[in-house]
């Protein structure tokens, strides 16, 4: 379920000047628009929210960007420069400085940033996973490029998850009288990446060890680890440290790391191997189910 809030950016007056508008002639009062009014909802989860649903919470706090000229080049003079809303209470979202439109006619662009971001580069704007930060780490961004007037008032924002996320389910062979204690369970991947918010895209270089954060199990499982990762090709490798031994799963082929999906790595660990129970590459709701390999330690 997608909770739709509005961030109301208007004066004391302005308000009175738009409800007076209304009452005669019952008509929305677009036309008269002079600030910036945006509605914002979530596309899908965000990680830090157990459970399917999809909203912002109170506090929860967005920077916006508009500009003019064009929707491929984010203009250095901005309409509004990375205002902060926040989420209060009663669902009304407080900015720090008020947005106005240019003016009536010329076409805005926007681009809206959570958790809030400060961004000098919108063609590669870096940015590094932290798992032990679920909430920094799930980037949403909105987009909305169409070219709107401030007759279309209020502007709407549809966020969407910027990252990855991968979950890693651990099942033991029965060497061990008990389940083991695991020191760590990392993915050697791209931790860190520019990122092209107009474009989508995301430029990595090199891989290293990203945590992965131990989680409640998962349902028919020993342990499970998730953690947010960046989305990029060349992701095969899970090494899960055990009384300082490492046990390293190699997929025989890249799994795809993609934005506003999960990855789901079902493993089972032995000894002397770790072997492949399955691997799926999921939207938030369904996906499909990609056959494994094996290992050698």
């Amino acid at each position: 379920m997608t909770k739709t809030v509005q961030l109301a950016i208007l004066s004391a007056a302005a308000l009175l000047m738009v409800a007076a508008c209304n009452k005669e002639t019952g008509k929305d009062s677009g036309a008269d628009a002079k600030y910036i009014t945006v509605q914002a909802s979530i596309a899908q989860t965000k990680v830090a929210v157990s459970g399917n649903s999809s909203f912002f919470e109170t506090g929860d706090a967005i920077s916006l960007y508009a500009w003019t000229g064009s929707d491929a080049v984010v203009a250095d003079e901005k309409v509004v420069d990375g205002v902060v809303n926040t989420l209060q209470g009663d669902g009304s979202w407080t900015p720090a400085v008020q947005m106005k439109w240019a003016d009536m006619v010329t076409p805005h662009y926007f681009i809206g940033l959570y958790p809030t971001r400060t961004v000098s580069d919108f063609k590669a704007d870096p940015f590094t996973v932290d798992n032990t930060d679920y909430v920094a780490s799930d980037l949403l961004v909105a987009r909305n490029l169409a070219g709107l007037k401030a007759t279309q008032n209020p502007v709407s924002l549809t966020f969407d998850h910027a990252m990855a996320k991968l979950l890693v389910n651990l099942n033991f062979r029965n060497q061990w009288d008990e389940t083991p204690a695991i020191t760590s369970c990392e993915a050697t991947a791209a931790g860190s990446c520019t990122i092209d918010y107009l474009a989508g895209t995301y430029a990595v270089a090199g891989q290293s060890a990203v945590a992965l954060t131990a989680k409640e199990a998962a349902e028919g499982y020993a342990r499970s680890f998730s953690g947010i990762m960046i989305p990029q090709q060349g992701f095969r490798s899970v090494t899960i440290t055990i009384a300082g031994q490492a046990y390293v799963y190699t997929h025989t082929e890249d799994i795809a790391l993609e934005a506003g999906k999960y990855t789901i790595l079902n493993l089972i660990v032995g000894r002397n191997k770790i072997e492949i129970g399955e691997v799926s590459i999921n939207d938030w709701t369904e996906g499909t189910t990609l056959s494994g390999g094996q290992a050698l330690q």
